[in-house]
């Protein structure tokens, strides 16, 4: 029988942190355009005002001000793929399969080019040194879950399932994690049918660890669903966010 104590540990260990950090906007210059896949465009920035900027957590956003034509500059949430405060970069990864003003500018992009950008106002870290952490996500889950498997330590144990529109768009990592990748492709299913099929290969016998997901708002509420209701994992276990919404421009939906 669990005790009251036991109780309130495994909740704690579980529990997330928060991190506050200054606001700044920056003006960033492209030095760098990469295809990474036929889904995802890498591009290298840098500035002076990369000498102080932090993100502490992999799933970090900032917001990056695209320029509209006779317009105010469109907001868009987009992950800090990585950094580097002593030689002034950032990686932004830009998955460009939905239209809009980020992928246009995304694709249209060349070394020279400046971007307006602001943030991370925070981190959101979720818990360390656990048995096991699983990755869930579509394409613009891609950048965080990449920035997390390369900032592993050793002996940490990860699985990933990502859903993608074809086998090229499946990326290859550099991790010190144990990583048990699992790459599905669409094949005209729904995404949470199709993620919701994948679990059992993923998700380990134990429910000791923790589950991070992003995808279409309503694709990571359903799997969030799904893992409380029918897995039986606790809510404080998981971290799901809708990284987009279908048929909406510039949401980002925090799922809780």
């Amino acid at each position: 029988m669990t005790t009251p104590a036991e109780t309130a540990e495994a909740t704690d260990r579980w529990a997330l942190r928060r991190v506050r950090h200054e606001v700044r906007r920056r003006v960033l210059t492209v030095t760098a355009v990469e295809r990474l896949s036929p889904g995802m465009l890498r591009l290298v920035f840098a500035s002076p005002d990369l000498a102080d900027f932090v993100s502490a957590g992999f799933d970090d956003h900032i917001k990056l001000f695209f320029p509209i034509e006779g317009g105010e500059p469109a907001m868009r949430d987009y992950t800090p793929r990585s950094f580097d405060n002593a030689a002034a970069t950032l990686v932004i990864d830009f998955a460009v399969h939905e239209a809009g003003p980020a992928t246009a500018w995304a694709l249209s992009a060349k070394v020279g080019d400046t971007l307006n950008i602001g943030g991370p106002r925070g981190s959101v870290l979720i818990p360390e040194a656990l048995p096991w952490l699983v990755l869930i996500g579509d394409e613009t889950a891609l950048p965080a879950i990449g920035r997390r498997l390369e900032e592993a330590q050793d002996g940490e144990t990860i699985a990933t399932l990502a859903i993608v529109d074809a086998a090229d768009d499946a990326l290859a990592v550099e991790t010190k994690a144990a990583w048990t990748p699992h790459w599905l492709v669409r094949d005209g299913s729904d995404d949470t049918q199709a993620l919701t099929a994948a679990l059992d290969a993923v998700l380990p016998a134990d429910k000791e660890g923790f589950i991070w997901l992003a995808a279409e708002a309503r694709v990571a509420k359903a799997l969030r669903a799904h893992l409380v209701e029918v897995r039986g994992f606790s809510p404080k276990q998981i971290k799901a966010a809708g990284y987009w919404v279908r048929g909406a421009e510039g949401v980002h939906e925090r799922i809780e």
